[in-house]
């Protein structure tokens, strides 16, 4: 009984030594992926901190004139008449023939344009001087000397870049008046024109593939082929795409002449860019929505093909419900990739300086990754900060678009 213990006792040692190898390795392996999502959370914790630290901070500003001495009473407790009045004192008569020319008369004016006006026009405040956010609020005094000593003139003051005017006004050539109002109007017209075309067509293919396309034939292959390449093309080459047949070939339609739109020229519209973001996105949805159909049970077609259940209505009542958390899923993936694209965009005819709200999908547009792109690349300081200040509204418009395709991914998922 002893040697029979003794020799099992030797059999099971090699075991044991596997056993305790391979728990190394998972700890090993377990350590990695620790390390890896910690590295993650660093360089987004840096990167977040990076773009706060120029979107908020103080700043040295200098007016052109100073705003106490336009009127008795401070300037936002005018009305509309007394600012109409201060613009007509201050101004030249031509240029406020050319300000009405453009934007209609003083008097049917709002409140927020009037102050605008005075603000742009007779006050022209100018930062000379901006501080990160982490130098504001660790070396305050320090800031202060520097201003004491560099710019006597300015005025300090701690200024959050991103604000409620930052959201409302349209884009300007000087960076204290600037706002992102237009290139917010052109990204969500230029989401919504892509996911209307691409998501319709994304599931109608993958149901086509997965449900009706039965047997291994050579022009399924050709298609799956084709769309699996597709994926990885780069955005670039959709932008030449849609230069060539959005633009050029189909200018006449995607410019709104044939439908008889006033001052259509070109075909450097919403639509266009619409239409080649969808290209764009239209094999990721596909594929996605693949694998999500894919994954329905196989049992849940034929429980409806047994009660007498047709091919569509299998599809539209059973499997599409069924994949529908999985589709959306997909959809998130292709929203954040069309949202942040900019050289398609460039290519299509993006303005980098527009002032006009986009009015349809034949206006001409720009987007936040535009002009993101373009104030990143002028000299001055300043337009750093609201470039800062408009990376952070567009990573608040992904996360919010995301979120509402999660809520209604949750949605699918507790009806099934």
């Amino acid at each position: 009984m002893k040697d029979f213990i003794s020799s099992a006792t030797q059999d099971d040692q090699p075991f044991e030594k596997f056993l305790r190898r391979r728990h190394k390795i998972a700890k090993v392996w377990q350590a990695v992926f620790y390390a890896s999502t910690l590295i993650a959370i660093v360089f987004l914790a840096t990167l977040l901190v990076n773009i706060s630290n120029r979107a908020f901070g103080y700043v040295a500003v200098e007016n052109r004139i100073d705003p106490d001495t336009l009127a008795a009473r401070p300037l936002d407790d005018l009305t509309e008449e007394e600012l109409a009045a201060v613009i007509r004192e201050r101004l030249r008569p031509n240029r406020v023939r050319t300000i009405e020319r453009d934007s209609g008369a003083l008097e049917q004016q709002t409140w927020d344009q009037l102050y605008a006006i005075v603000i742009e026009e007779i006050v022209q405040p100018k930062v000379v001087k901006s501080y990160p956010l982490l130098e504001s609020l660790f070396f305050p005094e320090r800031v202060r000397l520097d201003v004491a000593e560099n710019y006597p003139q300015a005025e300090l003051e701690f200024r959050s870049w991103l604000n409620t005017r930052f959201l409302r006004v349209p884009m300007s050539s000087r960076p204290e008046l600037a706002g992102v109002r237009t290139a917010v109007l052109g990204s969500m017209y230029l989401i919504l024109i892509t996911i209307s075309i691409a998501f319709p067509l994304g599931v109608g293919a993958a149901i086509y593939l997965e449900e009706y396309a039965i047997g291994e034939n050579r022009i399924n292959r050709i298609i799956q082929t084709n769309i699996d390449n597709l994926a990885g093309v780069p955005s670039i080459i959709y932008g030449i795409l849609g230069l060539a047949v959005f633009v050029r070939t189909l200018g006449t339609f995607t410019s709104g002449a044939f439908f008889g739109v006033e001052g259509a020229s070109t075909g450097r519209t919403l639509i266009s860019a619409g239409l080649t973001m969808a290209l764009l996105i239209l094999p990721i949805l596909i594929i996605n929505a693949q694998e999500a159909i894919r994954a329905v049970p196989n049992s849940i077609r034929q429980a409806a093909y047994g009660l007498g259940a047709t091919k569509w209505q299998t599809v539209w009542y059973h499997v599409l419900p069924y994949a529908m958390p999985g589709i959306l899923t997909g959809t998130i993936l292709a929203i954040s990739r069309a949202i942040g694209e900019t050289a398609p965009l460039i290519v299509v005819g993006a303005s980098t300086f527009i002032v006009s709200d986009p009015t349809g999908p034949f206006s001409n547009f720009t987007a936040l990754p535009i002009q993101i792109y373009n104030w990143t690349t002028r000299p001055q300081d300043a337009f750093r900060n609201i470039a800062a200040a408009a990376i952070l509204v567009l990573l608040i418009s992904l996360l919010s678009l995301n979120a509402i395709a999660i809520l209604l991914r949750n949605r699918f998922s507790k009806r099934i």
